[in-house]
């Protein structure tokens, strides 16, 4: 059970996914063998290129998932409350770089992007997106869980209208991306373990092929102690090649997060290094395991050069839709969730003293 304030909570939840999507990035797409060939166990941030555009990343630069974080946590923080599609839709149009496009986003955002700016609704756009099950979502929604911090099922309904910005409604990202949402909320609430985070999983994300192939994956590697014994045991699950973005589809991606999360116990820092020595879509997968075991630990566990490095790193991009500190961000959105809390409470003593008039 984790001690952690809540403030604290948020904090390690964002330090999570950007500190480990920008160590991750660095080995995207190798095989685990490469990596330990190359590092041993990596677990250091590195300098890297992205899409062979000559742009030598500093070491801490996160990368696309990241940027659509970003945009949903300035949306939350200028509404101080939980956003819709159409929110974080005018946040893109308004602060996506023209020059980002190949630089830390994917091809396919920059078609999005010029579809929004024609005034097509927000819960459209995901339908006009060639990757229904891809990670986009689940990989960058950790802000959605946040900021319904303790209520997983409000989690789970923001993350299925938001997330029509990048997949359609019924598709199977977004029921993925449900996981991570949900995960966050619960481990936010006083009390939660890793089980009762599980266990939230369970009982609201889609029970035919989420909830099946987590609880599957789940018994299947209940025996390993460490992510050496995790990312042999996966090879025979998971192994897709030769398509378009073969190694981030979200089923993978999130069931490999969870298993991960729960063979660390929570911890932050062991999630991080075990996820992004896994082999394949690593930064994603740092990012789903790191995000949900920091909303439940915090960021004690890793080394304060981490942060500062990561936030030096971002103030040096000059494509990021963000120069917020991580500590900013994290404090950003807590504020919001705070003034979430106060307007509900206003509204229920209201609504009492109507009810009792």
């Amino acid at each position: 059970m984790s001690n952690e304030s809540l403030r604290e909570k948020f904090f390690g939840c964002i330090a999570g996914v950007h500190i480990g999507s920008a160590m991750g990035a660095a080995v995207e797409g190798w095989d685990y063998q490469k990596i330990e060939e190359r590092y041993g166990t990596l677990q250091e941030l590195l300098k890297y290129e992205h899409y062979n555009n000559g742009w030598v990343r500093e070491p801490g630069t996160t990368e696309d998932g990241v940027e659509r974080q970003k945009l949903m946590i300035t949306a939350m923080i200028e509404k101080q409350d939980r956003v819709n599609a159409e929110d974080v839709k005018s946040i893109w149009i308004r602060d996506i770089k023209p020059e980002s496009a190949g630089m830390v986003s994917e091809p396919f955002e920059a078609t999005l992007l010029a579809m929004a700016k024609s005034g097509i609704p927000a819960v459209d756009l995901g339908k006009y997106c060639d990757y229904a099950g891809l990670n986009s979502m689940a990989r960058a929604c950790h802000p959605i869980g946040l900021i319904n911090a303790g209520d997983p099922s409000g989690a789970l309904a923001d993350v299925l209208e938001v997330g029509q910005l990048y997949q359609s409604s019924n598709s199977r990202g977004l029921k993925w991306a449900s996981v991570t949402a949900v995960s966050i909320a619960s481990a936010t609430k006083p009390g939660a373990t890793v089980d009762s985070v599980i266990g939230d999983i369970y009982d609201l994300c889609d029970q035919d092929r989420v909830v099946k192939e987590i609880d599957r994956e789940l018994k299947h590697t209940a025996h390993c102690k460490d992510f050496r014994e995790l990312r042999e045991a996966f090879d025979s699950v998971y192994s897709g090649r030769g398509m378009d973005y073969a190694f981030a589809w979200a089923n993978e991606v999130v069931t490999k997060g969870i298993c991960i999360f729960k063979m660390v116990d929570g911890n932050l820092k062991d999630a991080m290094v075990s996820a992004v020595n896994m082999g394949r879509d690593v930064d994603c997968i740092t990012a789903v395991a790191s995000g949900i075991s920091g909303s439940l630990t915090g960021a004690s566990s890793i080394p304060e050069e981490w942060i500062k490095q990561t936030d030096y790193a971002t103030s040096l991009n000059k494509y990021t839709n963000s120069q917020r500190t991580l500590r900013e961000h994290s404090d950003g959105l807590f504020n919001a969730y705070q003034s979430r809390l106060t307007n509900m409470k206003e509204f229920a003593e209201k609504m009492l003293v109507e009810q009792k008039a």
